[in-house]
């Protein structure tokens, strides 16, 4: 295993920890009416269901990413989600049902994360380079410190808000990367120093206009 390797790997855990950080909230909620016996088998198997859907859309994206310029516009993609992380505006979920049906909770938690992930499910693709191993290591790693440790990164975050910034700027960095490595942009770019530096650029891009735009929302 390469340096790139590793260095994917981590782009993927710590888009998972960013972006992933209000699933503990979504199954939370989705569970709160149950009665306290059938609690803990919601939460296991709405999170169990909710990482094996995780896994089969991601792996559908790195497939889809090949098409031409997809990924390219799946890197701009990005670039707004993580100005949206960044300036505050990634919107709440607080409309999520709470069921005192078990299988209705389940459901609740799958549909939740399906379409709540979709954000993360581009941004583990394109951080992947369609490595299929590097995806499912990342999740498998990524997702049960998402689970039980989010409250933990959600408080850090709130106490320590440039690590938001930090986070932000992981996400405009494989943005970067995704427009960078698109087949078809390749020619486009002309030289090996813009392709190697064009995700640099993307998150100093991002990080500047957020900082922009929080201080003047002021």
């Amino acid at each position: 295993m390469d340096e790139q390797f590793f260095t994917s790997l981590f782009l993927i855990i710590g888009i998972d920890l960013i972006l992933g950080g209000d699933n503990a909230i979504v199954i939370a909620l989705a569970c709160r009416n149950l009665p306290e016996n059938q609690r803990r088998k919601g939460i296991l198997f709405g999170t169990m269901l909710a990482i094996l859907s995780r896994i089969l859309l991601t792996l559908l994206a790195v497939h889809l990413l090949n098409i031409p310029f997809l990924q390219f516009f799946g890197g701009l993609f990005l670039m707004y989600i993580a100005f949206l992380l960044l300036t505050g505006n990634e919107g709440e979920h607080t409309s999520v049902k709470s069921h005192r049906s078990l299988w209705k909770a389940i459901q609740t938690i799958v549909l939740a994360d399906i379409f709540m992930g979709f954000d993360n499910v581009i941004a583990v693709a394109g951080a992947a380079g369609g490595n299929i191993f590097l995806v499912i290591t990342g999740l498998l790693i990524s997702i049960p410190i998402i689970i039980w440790g989010s409250r933990f990164i959600m408080s850090a975050m709130s106490r320590f808000p440039l690590l938001i910034y930090g986070g932000g700027g992981i996400l405009a960095y494989t943005a970067g990367k995704m427009m960078a490595t698109d087949e078809k942009m390749t020619p486009l770019l002309k030289t090996e120093v813009v392709t190697q530096t064009l995700p640099y650029f993307t998150a100093c891009l991002i990080l500047f206009f957020a900082l922009l735009y929080n201080i003047t929302k002021k």
